[in-house]
């Protein structure tokens, strides 16, 4: 992992930590190239050519900056999506690791 990554994600509680790699295994499980991961704006962010996912940090919750998210809106029923398009996912709720390994081959694999 990213030195810098870590350190950022030291600052969050350990709930949130543990989300937090539970989907960067999620990324690196599901999309065959190569990877880049680095901090963009002090957001931990994995990066395929052209093609990013971000991740964003809060006490309570985890955004999902992805292209796919939004042209999977409709399979996240229950879930917030922000306006500018990100998922959030919240420690009080089941995370839909299937559709969030779906928004990670389609935004990074293709």
């Amino acid at each position: 992992m990213n030195e810098e990554i870590k350190r950022y994600i030291e600052n969050y509680p350990a709930e949130i930590r543990d989300l937090y790699m539970k989907l960067r295994a999620i990324i690196y499980d599901s999309v065959s190239q190569k990877i880049e991961e680095k901090m963009w704006a002090k957001i931990p962010s994995y990066y395929v050519n052209d093609s990013f996912m971000r991740f964003i940090l809060f006490k309570d919750h985890i955004n999902i900056e992805a292209r796919a998210v939004v042209e999977h809106k409709d399979q996240f029923d229950g879930y917030k999506i922000t306006p500018k398009g990100m998922l959030q996912l919240y420690l009080n709720q089941e995370i839909p690791y299937d559709m969030i390994r779906q928004v990670c081959v389609d935004t990074l694999g293709r």
